[in-house]
């Protein structure tokens, strides 16, 4: 068989089944078996493919016909132009939390603190950018902070970066304080859960519901947040498209000023910015 016969095969089951855009998910598991970047992947079509290959990749496409997502087939996501490796135990990095990114990138920050780091992709990539800050990040789960440390020791930045378990800022030491904490923290309300798409139950619960709400973690943090900032400090956490107001009040009633609700490429409500005020570093 061909990569060409085996695509062609591929991309009509997985279209069959209903997923998003079965012609890039066939194409970027096919280059995966192959052990070739994607955008070589045409250049061999033409040619036959060992059996073993193709009973490899026919594997992989019934793993994804139950809806488990591409980066848990192949163990990596391209986040902000880098590549992560990415395992059950973590959340898959999106592209809607580079608007995050952005506009943390829009100031400097010699320290940052990313809460809830799971595969490190936010912390990394701002270190990656900075080469002069240094970071922590915090987990609940050991499972995540181990990824996060791989992640950290393949780009390079394992020496600016501090990983500590634990809820929140329980990993941080009391007198410890930042220019810039960041994080994404769990914001699906339990009554979303049954809503989301299949590809979500092959990821960590934890980092997608509080079980409640969706604004617990966004009331742990922006209590906490002020004494672990310097004054000017910023607080940026990315929210669920319809939290920007209750977000927005959690921020203010801790004192924070200057709160910006960003939005994505999409338009949709998407990080929420403040800065503390400057009696609050006391």
């Amino acid at each position: 068989m061909t990569g060409t016969e085996a695509l062609i095969r591929a991309i009509a089951q997985l279209r069959e089944a209903g997923i998003d855009d079965p012609a890039r998910d066939a194409r970027r598991l096919l280059a995966h078996v192959l052990n070739i970047a994607s955008g070589r992947l045409t250049l061999v079509l033409p040619d036959p493919i060992p059996e073993a290959r193709v009973a490899a990749f026919d594997k992989l496409i019934t793993r994804r016909l139950s809806r488990e997502p591409v980066s848990h087939l192949i163990g990596t996501r391209a986040f902000y132009g880098r590549t992560f490796k990415v395992t059950p135990a973590v959340l898959d990095p999106r592209p809607e939390t580079e608007t995050l990114i952005q506009h943390a990138l829009a100031a400097d920050a010699g320290a940052i603190l990313d809460l809830g780091t799971g595969s490190g992709c936010i912390l990394l990539t701002l270190l990656a950018e900075q080469p002069r800050s240094r970071g922590w990040g915090t987990d609940l789960s050991a499972a995540a902070l181990t990824v996060a440390r791989e992640n950290a020791e393949a780009l390079g930045v394992r020496d600016r970066v501090t990983l500590g378990q634990g809820a929140w800022f329980d990993a941080v030491p009391p007198d410890t304080c930042f220019d810039l904490i960041v994080s994404n923290p769990p914001y699906i309300a339990l009554d979303e859960m049954a809503a989301l798409a299949p590809e979500l139950r092959y990821e960590p619960r934890l980092a997608l519901t509080d079980e409640a709400d969706g604004l617990t973690a966004y009331r742990a943090i922006t209590a906490s947040a002020p004494s672990h900032l310097v004054t000017g400090g910023r607080l940026m956490v990315e929210i669920g498209p319809a939290q920007g107001e209750e977000v927005s009040a959690l921020f203010h009633a801790a004192g924070f000023t200057d709160i910006t609700v960003l939005t994505d490429l999409d338009g949709r409500d998407r990080v929420v910015s403040g800065v503390i005020l400057p009696q609050s570093d006391s």
